[in-house]
């Protein structure tokens, strides 16, 4: 006992003043009764991290008194049993999955005027069309317009009939057998083209043996990339078959593909009999060019929008386990992310192409110093600009509802997060595979077309070529947005949380895996060989 306890207690055989002859009181114990508060109504959310402790009794001997003449002080109150609450870090919140916010407003804004005018300019073309074939049909331009009717359409809509069958058949082909149709695309580019292209030197006519050296000239160009590309086929085909395992649990998912795809043909039809009435307008070619333009851009925005239903009930699928509405999808790819399928259209082509010529540029040096700095400053300014505008961006979009520029960036960031992510997103083939599809529908329709119009009516023979080529491809781009979103759902989900079960046996972690172990670069292979520098030694 310290002295505190000597000072209150009675010397042994002595008693205080006052408590003589009286007994000595019994040794007495109180019971303390301690109350916890309960946390305030602010924090009542994090109870069920905390939870707050319940009423405690405890029986405990009183403490000694403290007397002020020997020095002693009142005890400090007790610690709390826990710390404040509001130290505690809240969790954070998740992004909201439903916004109702248009994106990239102005750009849609933009998109809508042109195409009220592109169904205006339409119109009125093929009203004339029809009125002069009416009206006047003995008249030049009525029986030009005639002449066109029997010679020109028939051919063009029938490629564009098959272009839906290949745009379908393709998508299937990939679903089913993923793994295999890498490698058959690929070489199905290269094969097909060549064919048609010399199918259309074989005519003997100056427009289809222009036509027919540049189909060569793309499928030795096909030809050498399936070469370059042949090491990473195996892993693009494996991300394939796991990105398209999805699509069988979600009924009716390749529905919005078809839907576009059916007006895809529906405008292309109209369109044509349009391009005829505007042969005899003013101006025709650059008429026929506003409307060539208008389409491309009509068309992009279609596949997109597939893009967008497909990415929005996968992303959700691999990030929050949900089983998504496609039709609800749908509707928010047409409204509220609208405006970025728009933008997107425009730039996303642009941007790939500028860089895949920055790239070209950039495997040759020579000793033009000048031209090749520039190359490699225009590669810098391209992979700079891809940042703020790539194809990943989709995924974003139709997830979060985010603008197209803030998805880019977003998804981008992503990738940067996971160590050798970049590399191995940027050295994805899967773009490229879909791109080939179709031109490779393309070339099928120029052989179809073009064997047609060159039997009846041959002076025609590269004019329907070329629209064939054109609407061919268009259509079956339109088709193969459903597998081309599901690689990107499964690059950007894996970013974002490589984590999830669903991840567990994935390709992508497996190489990034083996990047890190062997210190490879994203496909495994060596650097791509460049012509190395002429040094001239100084005189």
């Amino acid at each position: 006992m310290g002295a505190a306890d000597n000072n209150a207690a009675p010397r042994q055989g002595q008693q205080p003043d006052g408590a003589r002859g009286r007994a000595p009181a019994p040794e007495q114990r109180e019971v303390k009764v301690v109350v916890m508060d309960e946390p305030p109504p602010a924090v009542s959310r994090l109870q069920a991290q905390r939870p707050v402790a319940p009423l405690q009794v405890t029986t405990q001997a009183p403490p000694p008194p403290m007397s002020v003449a020997s020095g002693g002080e009142d005890p400090p109150p007790p610690a709390a049993a826990y710390p404040p609450l509001m130290q505690q870090t809240p969790p954070q919140p998740l992004a909201s999955l439903n916004s109702r916010v248009y994106t990239n407003q102005i750009t849609l804004c933009l998109f809508l005027l042109q195409l009220a005018a592109a169904g205006l300019a339409v119109g009125f073309f093929v009203y004339r069309a029809v009125k002069d074939i009416v009206q006047d049909p003995r008249s030049r331009n009525a029986r030009r317009e005639q002449s066109l009717l029997r010679q020109w359409l028939p051919p063009v809509e029938g490629a564009v009939a098959l272009s839906i069958v290949l745009a379908f058949a393709w998508q299937k082909a990939v679903r089913a057998w993923p793994r295999a149709m890498v490698t058959v695309i690929l070489w199905s580019a290269f094969g097909v083209t060549l064919a048609v292209g010399s199918l259309l030197m074989c005519f003997s006519m100056p427009a289809t043996v222009g036509l027919g050296v540049a189909l060569v000239v793309f499928s030795i160009g096909t030809g050498l990339y399936a070469c370059w590309v042949t090491r990473r086929v195996g892993f693009t085909a494996r991300v394939f078959k796991k990105a398209v395992q999805p699509v069988d649990k979600f009924r009716g998912l390749n529905g919005p593909a078809y839907l576009m795809v059916a007006a895809g043909f529906v405008w292309i039809s109209v369109w044509c009999v349009a391009v005829i009435g505007a042969v005899n307008f003013r101006f025709p070619g650059l008429t026929i060019l506003a409307l060539v333009v208008s389409l491309a851009w009509t068309a992009e925005v279609m596949r997109n929008v597939a893009n967008l239903t497909a990415s929005r009930v996968i992303a959700l699928y691999y990030l929050r386990g949900m089983q998504s509405s496609v039709q609800f999808s749908f509707q928010r790819a047409l409204s509220y992310n609208l405006g970025s399928a728009c933008l997107g259209s425009l730039f996303v082509p642009t941007i790939e192409a500028l860089r895949i010529l920055a790239r070209g540029l950039n495997l040759l040096e020579g000793e033009d110093e000048f031209m090749f700095s520039c190359a490699h400053c225009c590669l810098n300014v391209m992979n700079a600009v891809f940042e703020f505008g790539n194809s990943w961006a989709f995924v974003h979009i139709a997830a979060y509802g985010r603008g197209f520029v803030q998805a880019s960036r977003s998804t981008w960031n992503q990738f940067e997060g996971q160590p050798g992510m970049p590399a191995l997103a940027d050295a994805d083939i899967t773009s490229s595979v879909c791109f080939l599809t179709g031109v490779t529908s393309g070339a099928l329709c120029v052989a179809l077309a073009g064997s047609w119009t060159f039997v009846t009516h041959k002076h025609y023979t590269a004019t329907v070529s070329l629209m064939a080529f054109y609407v061919g491809y268009l259509m079956t781009r339109i088709g193969m947005a459903l597998p081309q979103a599901c690689v990107g759902c499964y690059y950007v989900c894996y970013a974002e949380n490589p984590r999830s079960r669903l991840f567990e046996d994935s390709p992508i972690g497996e190489r990034l895996n083996k990047m890190k172990e062997d210190g490879q670069d994203a496909v495994g292979v060596a650097p791509t060989p460049r012509f190395p520098h002429q040094h001239v030694s100084a005189a």
